[in-house]
């Protein structure tokens, strides 16, 4: 069946609806789902959080029960899931419910689900058309990488100068930018599994590197890149809710510290290591709020997929450090990227860049 203008702007409402669970439905996928009869919205959902209702389900609950969904059109963000996990398969719902059709805005790309949801909806008569929106990727880039490369996706968080420094050559940084690009950091901490950092930024700056947008905000796993373990037991980092963790390759760890700490092998932290360390704890999304040794390392192995570059309206001259810690000499050797936001965000300028 041909996909027309109407499915398509109910498709973006799914997606709105998907987008409330931003914060707070990770490591899962942000859903979002319409159920609609003759034009009129009959049950709007969105998932959550994890363990709690899929968006379907919610969807069916807000129209009343399946008892009075017959011949409705099922709008969904995400692949109807057909598999019993933490909930049951949301296809046996919309079976049972007898909608006539579903138009969904992308494939699930988990091998449990994968077009099986897609196949067991068409086995039972019911319509099914694929649109595969890009909006519908965007919004769950860490499921999506989790799924198809087993790692999580990678967002660098760096602020600058027009000049492109980060500090002072006698470290001094804070701050650089203003109030609202601080403020603004929040929101990528909060949509984000884990929070990553270098022991170099504890002892230098002891950020908390906490989700303080609301007082129950759910909050990342702060992880701290130490190879000596030098983390101080009383760091900021260590003491705020949530959970720590101390990256190190001291195999044997000789103190106490109020904190899980997880050995890597290698002189230095391995960033490949890390990283499949932190899908496997079901971290798909990880931002790195780092210094520049740290930040140029995950630039040059290849290990990101996005950079948020926050620039201040100042000019710190040459004497002061760069925000990416590497050297090169050829241009065909740098780090290439493509510009697809810029935002004003207070006194400052916001450039989200992916990797090219």
């Amino acid at each position: 069946m041909a996909v027309s203008d109407s499915d398509r702007l109910f498709l973006d409402a799914a997606d709105e609806l998907a987008a409330r669970g931003l914060y707070s439905a990770p490591p899962n996928p942000k859903v979002g789902c319409l159920l609609v009869r003759q034009g009129v919205v009959l049950g709007r959902g969105w998932h959550e959080h994890t363990g709690g209702p899929h968006a379907e389900i919610v969807a069916l609950d807000d129209a009343g029960g399946i008892d009075r969904l017959a011949g409705a059109t099922c709008y969904v963000s995400l692949e109807p899931c057909a598999h019993h996990g933490r909930t049951p398969p949301c296809t046996e719902a919309l079976i049972k419910a007898k909608v006539a059709r579903v138009v969904a805005a992308a494939t699930d790309p988990n091998p449990l689900v994968s077009g099986a949801g897609f196949e067991m909806l068409r086995q039972a008569g019911i319509t099914v058309d694929v649109v595969e929106l890009p909006a519908a990727r965007d919004l769950n880039p860490g499921y999506f990488k989790q799924m198809e490369h087993d790692l999580p996706w990678v967002r660098l968080k760096v602020a600058g100068s027009l000049d492109g420094r980060a500090a002072m050559a006698s470290g001094e940084s804070q701050w650089i930018t203003s109030e609202a690009a601080r403020a603004d950091v929040q929101h990528f901490r909060a949509r984000s599994s884990a929070v990553v950092t270098g022991i170099g930024t504890v002892l230098a700056d002891d950020p908390a590197l906490t989700v303080r947008i609301t007082k129950d905000a759910r909050q990342p796993l702060r992880v701290v890149l130490d190879s000596t373990l030098r983390t101080p037991a009383n760091a900021r980092i260590l003491g705020e809710p949530g959970q720590a963790l101390l990256v190190t390759t001291r195999a044997a760890v000789t103190r106490d510290v109020p904190a899980e700490v997880l050995v890597l092998e290698g002189r230095r932290v391995p960033l490949d290591g890390l990283l499949s360390a932190l899908v496997a704890r079901d971290c798909n999304e990880v931002l790195v709020e780092a210094g520049p040794e740290l930040t140029g390392a995950f630039l040059t192995a290849g290990l990101w997929d996005e950079l948020i570059l926050y620039q201040a309206p100042k000019l710190l001259g040459a004497s002061a450090r760069g925000f990416a810690g590497f050297r090169i000499d050829a241009l065909a050797d740098a780090v290439d990227g493509r510009i697809v936001e810029t935002l004003q965000v207070g006194e400052d300028l916001r450039i989200r860049v992916l990797r090219a």
